[in-house]
Parts: structure tokens; C-alpha cells; sequence
């Protein structure tokens, strides 16, 4: 397995594709699970709500925005790698969380969902062949191989750890 080429997705993607360190997506997405939760799990229940500006998502809501969007990518994942040709929607990520309620959980319940859902998207990907990677659909109109969400799903990830350590729990 490769990495990505800048063709395989829009542009707005290479943020997060730019982050993922390595070659090997399902091995990147294994290695993160393990240190995403161990991090995770170092949150204090009592600092879940906690927002660093108002307006912000809490800690709680920028998990359940992960578990979302990693949740939203790999339905699109599955779909173009069975051969879907119709564009995917988009979704809006301000609307998920508002409508979540991911502050009347238990921080320790939005960890176990990250978790399984780490596990269950590691085995699609994990039995997915070399032409199913390459395959490519839309979303929002715009063209994306199956590969490509592969590394924005962990890009994603990094990203809003990234935001945690320095905005959120310096």
C-alpha cells in the first residue's frame, strides 16, 4: 500500500493527509487507535466540558466530532469500495455535534465508541483488496479514491488531537 497522490482527493483534504506519518494507512489507523485512547484516557471525567473560548466545542464534543466524522468517512469508504457511483452528501459537522449531546456522556462511554469504531473500520479496510483502494467516487460532487479517505480518516484524527494538546489541555 501506498500513500495517497494528490489526485486521488480535493484539495481541502491535504491538511489532514499531510499529517499522517508513514505508508501503510491500516497500520497507521492500528497504532493510532492504541495511543488515541491511552491520550483519551488521561482526560479527567471532570474536564469533558470543558471549552478553551466560548463558542468552542467542549472535550467531549471534539471526541464525539471524531467519532462522527471518522464514522461519516468510512460509510463513504465502503460505499465507493463497492462500487457506488452516485455522489455522497456532505454533512454538517456543527449540526452533529449540537444535536449529539455528547456533554450528557460519560467521557469514558465517547472513549469505548472511539474504540469499537476504530476496530470495526480497521476490518473494513483490512479486507478491502489493492483495486478497491483505487477506486474512486464522489463527495459533495468532488472526486476521492477509497485510499485517500483511508488517510484523511487518520489526518482527521491527528488534527483534533493536535487541538486538544494545545488549546485544550496545555
Amino acid at each position: 500500500m501506498t500513500r495517497p497522490v494528490k489526485g486521488d482527493y480535493s484539495p481541502y483534504y491535504e491538511g489532514y493527509i499531510s499529517k499522517v506519518e508513514g505508508e501503510n494507512g491500516i497500520v497507521i489507523l492500528k497504532s493510532q487507535l492504541s495511543s488515541t485512547i491511552k491520550y483519551f484516557d488521561e482526560i479527567p471525567e471532570d474536564k469533558g466540558i470543558y471549552s478553551y473560548a466560548i463558542g468552542k466545542w467542549s472535550i467531549k464534543e471534539l471526541i464525539g466530532h471524531i467519532i462522527d466524522t471518522e464514522r461519516v468517512f468510512a460509510y463513504r469508504a465502503m460505499c465507493i469500495a463497492r462500487g457506488e457511483t452516485k455522489s455522497l452528501p456532505g454533512f454538517e459537522q456543527d449540526y452533529y455535534v449540537k444535536y449529539a449531546n455528547f456533554n450528557e456522556r460519560k467521557l469514558n462511554n465517547l472513549v469505548n465508541e472511539f474504540k469499537t469504531l476504530r476496530e470495526a473500520n480497521i476490518a473494513l479496510f483490512d479486507g478491502l483488496d489493492e483495486v478497491a483502494f483505487s477506486r474512486r467516487g464522489l463527495v459533495n460532487g468532488k472526486g476521492i479514491t477509497v485510499l485517500a479517505i483511508l488517510f484523511i480518516i487518520s489526518g482527521h484524527t491527528v488534527h483534533h488531537l493536535n487541538i486538544l494538546k494545545e488549546k485544550y489541555l496545555k
